[in-house]
């Protein structure tokens, strides 16, 4: 079931696949803030539970399909790309709810409204699981 690699050479592996994901996250979830039109660090500092959800949904549905990548490719540099990809089509779908179906988002998020917190969120996790999903094919 196990091939033998070796402890040191698959603990090298793991290192640099969790050090590699770790800082396409951080870099995600930049991105991410700078990409909303309201500053959620400001707002969660706050105590703004909507904020703090919104953006916890966005880095799950970001992370699903971080951890497909990491399981489905053969290479540092494929999984990078598949990475960024998964960044894209998370910003660009968050983008897209909040100019077109929920234009008033952020004033509500601003607002702490939890209702629009949560669908957000779910929208960003259902995002991530069909992205993960997808990167199998």
């Amino acid at each position: 079931m196990f091939q033998d690699y070796g402890f040191g050479a698959s603990a090298a592996a793991f290192l640099i696949a969790f050090a590699a994901a770790g800082v396409l996250t951080i870099a995600f979830k930049l991105i991410y803030q700078a990409a909303t039109p309201y500053n959620e660090r400001t707002l969660i500092r706050e105590g703004n539970v909507a904020a703090a959800l919104t953006l916890g949904g966005a880095l799950i549905g970001y992370v699903l399909p971080v951890a497909s990548a990491l399981e489905h490719t053969v290479s540092l540099v494929e999984f990078g790309v598949w990475a960024v990809m998964a960044g894209v089509i998370q910003i660009v779908a968050v983008t897209v709810v909040r100019m077109i179906v929920m234009r008033d988002f952020s004033d509500r998020i601003v607002r702490g409204e939890m209702a629009a917190a949560i669908y957000m969120a779910s929208i960003s996790i259902s995002i991530g699981v069909l992205n993960a999903a997808c990167m199998t094919a």
